[in-house]
């Protein structure tokens, strides 16, 4: 769908290309008659109003003049902006995406040459993927904000502006990354003075990390239906985090070279660390991945393990391990109130039952894949039955307090 279209090209051929280009996605019958029915009627729509050529225009001024016309619910509104978006895209040659990118906020040429600037110096210095990604949406806010309130130049900048672009931003974690950025710009000779020290800190909370029990893991596992395409995908790659401990991002990055049935093994590089990690195939996790891959892993050239069960068969995303994981919590009845119940929650449980179980703290991090020897601390906050060996007895009151206690004079 990234072809430059002729301008003169039919409607009708428009219209045929793009039902095809579904097929060939393997979109449902159903899916399609959907299609067939809203481009029938965007093609009534050009025919009464005398258009020659269809363009994107078109499309939103059918969707304005539909929605006007009828009473419709949301998700068919939503369904019907999809359609003509999905025709817009392959008018005009675009690639086909499965959803759209919100654009984001305009933001001055002079601000976004100097946000490159730290980005490529964050590269340098290591940073990966996904810490570039937060950086750079912390950092733009910043900067946003900054020009909403008139500071179009970062010479301009001055202590009231940076205090009240970062009282503005909601998530405080943002607040360190700003700190680190006015310090680059700094160092660099980019700004004269150095702000860091009027960035407000934020300190996380100590929080123990949530745990479930194994009999309610086990409770959540056998509650997935693997008679279905879907129970078979979702038992398959939960299992990769109940029993592995893997992370979200490394499950529904996995590719069919990383899982070696011959060996019994997974090995893959982290997405979170870069770091390289070999698992072992347990039995049970072994045959959930070749029950799910041999009957229910849509025919798909890619090699991605776990794929969307309706078309397009693309690689799925966290969302859908997240969404799944609640589902099957909510259908097995264990609580989750006022409980974290994501993914990651099936790695600190596994956490828990091996430093129970006397595993020691190095090696749940080397099988969890945690690089930082640090990361020990963090578990041993899950070991209870430890902690308790080391619980100190209250000693007997005495003195004054003791006096209240028998007596019950105030103090």
């Amino acid at each position: 769908m990234s072809r430059k279209r002729s301008k003169s090209q039919s409607f009708t051929q428009l219209k045929q290309d793009l039902l095809k280009s579904l097929e060939e996605r393997a979109y449902s019958k159903g899916t399609l008659d959907n299609y067939r029915q809203t481009l029938t009627l965007l093609e009534t729509y050009i025919g009464t109003k005398g258009i020659d050529v269809y363009t994107p225009i078109v499309g939103n001024a059918f969707i304005k003049d539909y929605l006007l016309k009828h009473a419709v619910g949301i998700s068919c509104q939503r369904a019907i902006t999809t359609i003509i978006r999905r025709l817009d895209d392959l008018c005009s040659g675009s690639d086909f995406t499965l959803q759209r990118k919100h654009p984001d906020e305009f933001l001055p040429k002079n601000y976004s040459n100097i946000l490159k600037l730290y980005l490529n110096y964050c590269i340098e210095i290591g940073n990966k993927k996904g810490t570039l990604v937060a950086k750079e949406g912390f950092c733009r806010t910043f900067l946003i904000n900054l020009y909403n309130q008139g500071c179009d130049d970062v010479q301009s900048l001055n202590p009231s502006h940076v205090c009240k672009a970062c009282i503005k931003i909601d998530n405080k974690d943002a607040w360190a990354v700003i700190r680190m950025f006015l310090c680059f710009l700094n160092q660099t000779g980019i700004i004269d003075a150095d702000y860091a020290a009027l960035v407000p800190r934020h300190k996380r909370a100590v929080i123990t990390p949530v745990t479930y029990t194994e009999e309610e893991i086990l409770k959540f596992e056998n509650i997935i239906d693997t008679a279905t395409n879907t129970g078979k995908r979702d038992y398959a790659m939960l299992l990769l985090a109940t029993r592995l401990g893997m992370r979200a991002g490394d499950i529904v990055k996995l590719s069919l070279n990383e899982v070696d049935f011959n060996n019994d093994k997974i090995c893959f590089f982290q997405e979170k660390t870069g770091e390289p990690l070999e698992l072992p195939m347990l039995r049970n996790v072994k045959d959930a991945l070749i029950d799910y891959i041999k009957h229910a892993r849509p025919k798909f050239a890619g090699d991605a393990v776990f794929l969307r069960i309706k078309a397009p068969h693309l690689q799925i995303t966290t969302s859908v391990l997240r969404f799944a994981a609640t589902k099957y919590f909510h259908k097995a009845g264990i609580n989750i109130a006022d409980k974290k119940h994501g993914t990651h929650t099936f790695r600190s449980s596994l956490a828990s039952s091996m430093v129970n179980d006397s595993v020691p703290y190095d090696a749940v991090r080397k099988i969890l894949g945690h690089t930082d020897p640090d990361a020990i601390k963090h578990y041993a906050r899950l070991d209870i039955e430890r902690l308790r060996e080391y619980a100190i007895e209250v000693p007997e009151p005495s003195g004054i307090f003791k006096k209240f206690l028998d007596e019950g004079i105030a103090l």
